[in-house]
């Protein structure tokens, strides 16, 4: 087997009075129809397939076996909305779902979509959005046909089976109709950066060319997206940085008028607006680090407390009832749900019965309702859908995923503390097989994000009982930068508080080999896409700690990335990474940047994988990485490149299609620790 080698051509970068030099740069191609790069990916997923191929059986048992615990056939909890219930089937044995909806009184259901008809020919296919119109009468629909997430509108009447496809192309996939349904809005994207930023209203059966632009967005730090309102009476435009926000208002039942603004952005100031009753809530971070809830019935009014902001509990999200405001709260690390009746006053917090779980706000589309739906699940409970009766109380399980095969009393989680290099405490969630459990002595796979103020929280995963089953212990290390202790923990995991993210990792790590939760020689890392660049960093930091790292999709050269505004998504992401044309943030970034400051030394076994359309992380990043890695690491550990020719960040599209890559990284994960073991 030839190990694969990518020519250097240098190319020169000068910012700031330093030079770097990139010798894979060649391997960018926008088009992604080079032949030399395109050779030199097929070469390296060749050399992988090589590798790993004497443990091919056991990456088919390891999907056969994962397929086994599903369901063949399944549904969702349905839900009432608008005189219908609705629903998302898969029959038996297909890879994508049939949305389906019946009149509430009575009637049969039909099919507003088959994503398996419709995903026919298509090497990846996703159904990403569906909007039916307040009359119940058409529905639009939003489809990524490629993986690179530049999605496709197709809409029909209901009174009959044509679909109009590709009406809109090149747009982002929020669609709202107006309170009458003869005005769909959708929000265009910039074709090369992919940005969402201008707003369109098309009317029902008229050519796109006739379609009038609404709202332009001219800053492109910022995302366009539209909403609904709770009263259905307002259509929002939010633009959005991850520090920034605002919100134009349309009358969903006067869509021909222009936007109005709710209130003017201020640098540093998010707010969120939702509406009921006459009342806009909003969401806003304008008093403090952490949000809180306000009131008020006119955009040009005063905004009224509601909900002040709290010392060590954020404000995550909220949802109207006309008779309850409901809250999602985050406190030490975990999610809490208070419901507060409007009249009364009477508070009521939901219970849950995990020490470490993962709860939020389900769909509730119905305000007139009592009925409240949320979802709960934990490591060792598979995820639920819950309605809470919050008159009685009552509490009733609409549904829980079903796994066949899993004995809940088998497994054990828990949640710990470790304490980092600067005194700060850090949330781990562990959860192993309890008869495989031996101290000391157990392979330990870490996950970490720690980006964008997104929480990792402890969920079930059924796919991971392979490695449970297996004897793995499995650890999420909650890092600085997400959102697992609010946003005062984002805040302090990102810009230039990033290398935060990184030590938090490498600490957590030393002190789980401290307490005796994995054998010292059986540490593994994993992450995907922020979470790549979390395990790039940390080899860079702490390789002697890892035995073998997966990470898909890994941002990992995120100086020259964030230095290239013509790349997808770089202007948005300056409020999280910083934008390098200010010297102390390229200081910042090229500090830690993993591409920029890979050395000459042992690096542990690695497998990373990559998608030829992602737009989210170009496949260039992890494609060069892989190949400076292999100029330089002085080891001859397994370094394995995994390119998927047909799809972007998400991976492989389909039910059960998807699974192939999870078991890739499985394989990879059991052949190095036999290895080690033997």
């Amino acid at each position: 087997m030839t190990i694969p080698q990518a020519p250097e051509r240098p190319v020169q970068f000068t910012a700031h009075g330093e030079t770097r030099t990139d010798n894979y740069y060649w391997l960018r191609d926008d088009t992604r129809s080079d032949p030399q790069v395109i050779q030199y990916l097929t070469d390296e997923n060749r050399y992988t397939q090589q590798k790993l191929q004497s443990a091919e059986p056991l990456r088919e048992a390891l999907y056969e076996e994962m397929v086994a615990r599903m369901p063949q056939a399944d549904e969702s909890a349905p839900y009432s909305y608008n005189g219908y219930v609705y629903r998302t089937r898969f029959e038996a044995g297909k890879e994508y779902p049939l949305y389906e909806r019946r009149k509430i009184i009575s009637g049969q259901w039909e099919v507003l979509a088959d994503g398996n008809e419709r995903a026919q020919g298509l090497a990846y296919y996703e159904l990403v959005s569906l909007a039916v119109s307040a009359d119940n009468r058409r529905i639009a629909i939003a489809e990524d046909k490629v993986g690179r997430r530049e999605y496709q509108v197709a809409y029909r009447d209901l009174t009959d089976n044509h679909w109009q496809e590709s009406v809109l192309t090149e747009v982002a996939d929020d669609l709202v109709w107006s309170a009458d349904g003869s005005v769909l809005f959708y929000v265009r994207q910039d074709p090369q950066t992919l940005l969402p930023f201008e707003v369109y209203r098309h009317r029902f059966g008229t050519d796109t060319t006739q379609d009038e632009l609404v709202y332009r967005e001219d800053d492109d730090r910022f995302y366009t997206g539209l909403s609904l309102s709770s009263s259905r009476e307002w259509i929002f435009i939010g633009c959005h940085s991850p520090v920034t926000s605002e919100v134009q208002l349309i009358n969903a039942n006067d869509p021909l008028q222009p936007p109005v603004c709710f209130s003017p952005r201020q640098d540093g100031r998010e707010y969120h607006v939702d509406h009921l009753d006459g009342q806009f809530y909003i969401r806003s971070d304008h008093e403090n680090e952490l949000f809180g809830l306000y009131q008020t019935n006119a955009p040009e009014n005063p905004w009224q407390t509601l909900i002040a902001p709290q010392p060590d509990t954020d404000l995550e999200d909220f949802t109207l009832f006309r008779d309850w405001l409901v809250l999602q709260e985050r406190h030490a690390a975990l999610p809490q749900i208070r419901i507060i009746h409007r009249q009364s006053g009477k508070e009521t917090q939901v219970a849950f019965d995990d020490g470490a779980y993962c709860a939020w706000l389900g769909l509730n589309p119905e305000p007139d309702s009592q009925l409240l739906r949320y979802g709960y699940t934990s490591m060792t409970t598979p995820a639920s859908v819950y309605e809470l009766d919050m008159v009685s109380g009552e509490r009733t399980l609409l549904k829980q995923a079903q796994v066949n095969g899993f004995q809940r009393d088998n497994y054990h989680s828990e949640r710990i503390w470790i304490t980092a290099r600067d005194g700060v405490q850090v949330p781990v969630s562990l959860v192993w097989h309890k008869d495989h459990y031996q101290q000391g002595f157990n392979p330990l796979l870490i996950e970490g994000y720690g980006a964008y103020g997104a929480s990792m929280d402890p969920d079930f995963d059924a796919n991971r009982l392979s490695l449970l089953d297996r004897g793995f212990v499995y650890a999420q290390a909650h890092i600085r930068g997400g959102g697992e202790l609010g946003k005062r923990w984002y805040n302090a995991g990102k810009m230039q508080h990033k290398i935060n993210s990184f030590n938090d990792f490498v600490d957590v790590t030393r002190e789980l080999i401290a307490r005796r939760y994995g054998a010292e020689n059986r540490i593994y890392a994993t992450g995907g896409s922020a979470g790549g660049l979390l395990m790039g960093a940390v080899i860079n930091q702490a390789p002697e700690l890892y035995r073998g790292i997966v990470t898909q999709v890994p941002f990992v050269d995120a100086l020259t990335t964030m230095s290239d505004p013509s790349i997808p998504l770089t202007t948005g992401e300056y409020d999280e990474w910083g934008n390098p044309e200010n010297e102390s943030a390229y200081r910042d970034i090229r500090a830690y940047s993993p591409y920029d400051n890979i050395e000459a030394k042992a690096y542990p076994n690695m497998l990373v994988t990559s998608g030829l359309h992602d737009s989210q992380v170009q496949y260039w990043e992890p494609a060069k990485w892989v190949a400076k890695l292999r100029k330089l690491k002085t080891d001859d550990n397994l370094l394995l490149l995994y390119t998927d020719m047909e799809a972007g960040h998400g991976g492989k599209s389909g039910r059960f299609n998807y699974l192939w890559d999870v078991a890739l990284g499985y394989v990879f994960l059991l052949m190095v620790d036999e290895q080690q073991a033997s």
